[in-house]
Parts: structure tokens; sequence; C-alpha cells
């Protein structure tokens, strides 16, 4: 599943998805990344390796991603970058190859955005942290709290995003996109901000738009509530 690709996700598990009366069908164009990970996990198909294996080594490249960041030198940094991507990257193997080979479970979604909770919280935390190591304060805080304040926002607006998901169906929240690319894969770009040094803007810039942006998803994570439950409490009397 897509992520830094999640956030306080663990406290509710998505449900199945259910498609409701003002659900519109959308062609939904998957991005190139998803595609390579399914090319890639397709002859793992009717192996014994399982969802959850590569969830188990998306998370700890991810979580080694995230240590990385924390000394704050620009070596560090730089491979921190490096494997984020390749760990972004392999947040998409696990879904493909549980559509692929049909091994779905419950605990195997759990388990997923756990991870993605984990590693999002902690790599903005990292980051924040590696930031702290070479100046006191930013924006009158402490460079930690930056980064914290940044990571739950991001795993607040993924889960509101998988709510919707569960309700109206992926034709219904779909992310922006062009040519293929979404709106999260900015993050692939993220070599280029360590490269230039550029750590510590990245960081007052996350730490401002992420919670504003999570208020924007609030009011559409409202809207839609409040739409299913008008679907929910149509009377069906006389309906077959």
């Amino acid at each position: 599943m897509a992520a830094p690709n999640a956030l306080c996700l663990l406290p509710v598990a998505m449900s199945e998805t259910r498609h409701y009366p003002f659900t519109r069908p959308a062609a939904v164009q998957r991005p190139w990344d998803a595609r390579l990970a399914r090319r890639l996990v397709t002859p793992l198909k009717n192996s014994w390796v399982t969802p959850n294996y590569l969830t188990t080594v998306r998370l700890f490249v991810g979580l080694a991603a995230a240590a990385c960041f924390v000394p704050g030198t620009y070596g560090w940094s730089n491979l921190a970058a490096s494997l984020l991507i390749l760990s972004n990257f392999l947040d998409h193997t696990d879904g493909e190859l549980a559509r692929l080979s049909g091994r779905t479970s419950r605990f195997g979604h759990l388990y997923d955005l756990a991870s993605d909770a984990a590693v999002t919280i902690l790599l903005f935390l990292a980051i924040g942290m590696g930031v702290g190591a070479q100046v006191d304060t930013v924006l009158g805080l402490a460079p930690a709290v930056l980064g914290a304040l940044a990571g739950c926002a991001v795993a607040a607006i993924f889960w509101m995003r998988m709510r919707i998901e569960a309700w109206v169906g992926k034709g219904g929240n779909q992310q922006a996109s062009m040519v293929g690319f979404e709106t999260e894969d900015v993050l692939y770009l993220l070599p280029l901000v360590t490269l230039c040094n550029g750590v510590s803007p990245f960081l007052i810039a996350a730490s401002i738009g992420a919670p504003l942006f999570a208020i924007w998803v609030v009011f559409d994570y409202r809207r839609v509530l409040r739409r299913v439950q008008r679907v929910a409490e149509r009377p069906t009397v006389g309906v077959v």
C-alpha cells in the first residue's frame, strides 16, 4: 500500500470497500511505480514469499532511512534520502503481490498500516532530530517538534484518504496525478533536497504545509462522511 506512503492509522482499521449510490465509476490510472512493482513481484506469485515478508522488508528499509537522518550530516542525509526512495517503492510491492496471489488477510492489512504509520512519523521526527543536531531552534521550536508535527499531519492525511476510499472506492478518492505520477511521489525528489543541503528548508515547508493540507482533508473527510450517513439513513421500505 502506497505511501510514505499513514498515521494514527492504527486506531481505526479500514473496513472493506463498499460502493454507495453516490459513487461514480471512474477509470483510475495506475501510477508508474505501482505498475513497475507489479512486474517485479509477478515471479513471486506462486512462491513461498508472502506479502507480509515484503511489508517487513519495506519496514526495515524505512526505519533505516529514518535512522540515517538522525546524525544530520551531509553524507548520512543523502544515504537516508536514497533509502527513503527504496522504501517508498517497496511500499507498493506487498499490495501488488497480495492482489496477484490472492493471499490477503486482515492481519496483513493492519500490519501494512502500522508499518506506514511508523515509517512516516519516525522519518519526519528523524529529519527534525538531524536538523536539531545543527541548530537549536527553527521557527522558535525544537526541530524535532516540527518533524513530529509534520509526520503526524502526513500520516493523518493518508489515514483520512484511506477511510474515504473505503467508503467511495478508489474512483472517488483519486489523488492529483499527471503522466503516472501522484502527489505523494514528490518524496522521490528528496535526494535533490539533500544534495542541495536543503533539509532544513524542507523541514520548515513540511511542518507548515502538511498541517494546513491536513485541515483541508478534514473538511473533505467530513463531507464524505455526511454523505455516507445520509445514504445509510435512507428508508429501505419497498426496496427489493
